[in-house]
């Protein structure tokens, strides 16, 4: 990774809210600690509200017990029966999805960790009564099998065999293996309310202690690998960046350090790319092909509203009725539009856009629409991509801000 060269050794101006959304995130962290057991609880909830008879047998039992609040692994036992739309809304409120960044995050250095993401289905690993199971974000399942997970297979029970494991993975299909980028819950052992340093060290320690990363065999059909994950200081953004790893590289993931698992889309977690770490930068169409004009996939609202997948969603435009009944299209819809960028405007670090041309319907896989920092990261990226450049110059900058107040302290 060579050094900035001299017309870039300046801090690029931010062009987001993405610092201020991330305090906020974290002071809302500390809030919400406390209440981790409420959480479990009111989504074990929403999770056995279809009225089946299943779901009813599961409520009876409970009602009248004040102790008996659901753990995360009684959460993770009634997810793993959802099918459908329910799957689908669980696995989207469950896994820790990060924002793209748009701007450099302050203090890089001192509050980040960084890891070159394998290229590959992002999924959560659930292993419990002697079987593993995988599911993408859609909640489909990606594999059933017998894994060195704990209870991950009939010959591998040890303890309760009902104690659950849960992985946060991304499935490798060229090695056929499954690369942990976080971790949930550990033999009935809830991380949720953990620090993304703790998670990190539980990953590679933990691992280590079962043989889920030797190769396939009998009663282990995939290999389970944890990314090397680094400081993010010159040196360790280099080696995710420019070191060699066992899979392809699909850019790169920050994680602050303080961050909890948080469900859904996080500021407190960044995805990178750049044409050197990953083949796919600028989004295609349903071509394969580069768009002349920027495109972005948005959800149909009863109201003709169209939103992002961000929680609230963020508005873009709107369709009328006319055009809806039209078109045959209905609420729930995922729409593609191709956005010119003299219709765009940055205003207080969001996208505001006047005119959205309706291109069609993306690919029947996606599942959800795109994010309000994908869409800017993509607005970017075709105008003032920030650049692996402008990352060295903001760790640089927090090296400078930490020698200057040693010098001071020193004073």
């Amino acid at each position: 990774m060579a050094p900035p060269p001299a017309h870039r050794a300046y801090k690029r101006p931010a062009i987001s809210d993405q610092q201020r959304r991330r305090d906020l995130a974290l002071q809302a962290q500390s809030s919400r600690r406390a209440d981790a057991q409420a959480r479990a609880r009111s989504l074990a909830n929403s999770l056995l509200s279809p009225s089946s008879q299943t779901d009813t047998t599961a409520q009876s039992e409970g009602e009248g017990d004040d102790h008996g609040e659901p753990t995360v692994a009684d959460v993770a036992t009634a997810a793993s029966k959802l099918r459908g739309s329910e799957a689908r809304r669980w696995f989207a409120r469950q896994i820790m999805l990060p924002e793209w960044m748009a701007d450099a995050p302050p203090h890089l250095a001192t509050d980040w960790h960084v890891f070159a993401r394998p290229a590959g289905k992002r999924c959560l690993v659930v292993s419990s009564n002697g079987i593993t199971i995988s599911r993408v974000r859609n909640g489909s399942i990606l594999h059933r099998f017998p894994s060195a997970l704990p209870n991950g297979s009939k010959r591998d029970i040890s303890g309760p065999a009902s104690s659950y494991s849960i992985l946060d993975c991304i499935f490798h299909e060229p090695d056929e293996t499954y690369y942990i980028i976080d971790m949930i819950c550990w033999r009935g052992y809830s991380l949720y309310d953990c620090t993304a340093e703790f998670r990190f060290f539980w990953v590679n320690s933990k691992l280590t202690e079962t043989t889920a990363g030797y190769p396939p065999s009998t009663y282990h059909r995939y290999r389970f690998s944890a990314v090397p994950v680094y400081e993010c200081t010159l040196e360790g953004l280099h080696a995710a960046y420019s070191g060699s790893t066992p899979y392809v590289k699909d850019g790169l993931l920050f994680y602050n350090k303080h961050a909890h698992y948080q469900a859904g889309i996080t500021p407190l977690a960044l995805v990178w790319k750049d044409e050197a770490c990953s083949q796919y930068v600028i989004d295609t169409d349903s071509k394969g092909q580069v768009p002349t004009e920027q495109h972005v996939v948005l959800e149909l609202q009863e109201d003709g509203k169209l939103t992002t997948s961000d929680d609230p969603p963020i508005v873009f435009g709107s369709l009328d009725n006319e055009f809806i009944q039209k078109s045959n299209l209905r609420p729930g819809n995922l729409l593609r539009f191709a956005v010119r960028d003299e219709r765009v405007k940055l205003v207080d670090g969001k996208m505001e856009i006047s005119e959205l041309q309706f291109v069609g319907r993306p690919n029947r896989a996606r599942a959800f629409a795109d994010s309000h920092s994908k869409a800017l990261f993509q607005y970017a990226a075709r105008n003032a991509p920030l650049r692996i450049e402008d990352l060295v110059v903001s760790i640089q900058s927090n090296n400078m801000e930490v020698e200057s107040t040693d010098v001071e302290m020193q004073g």
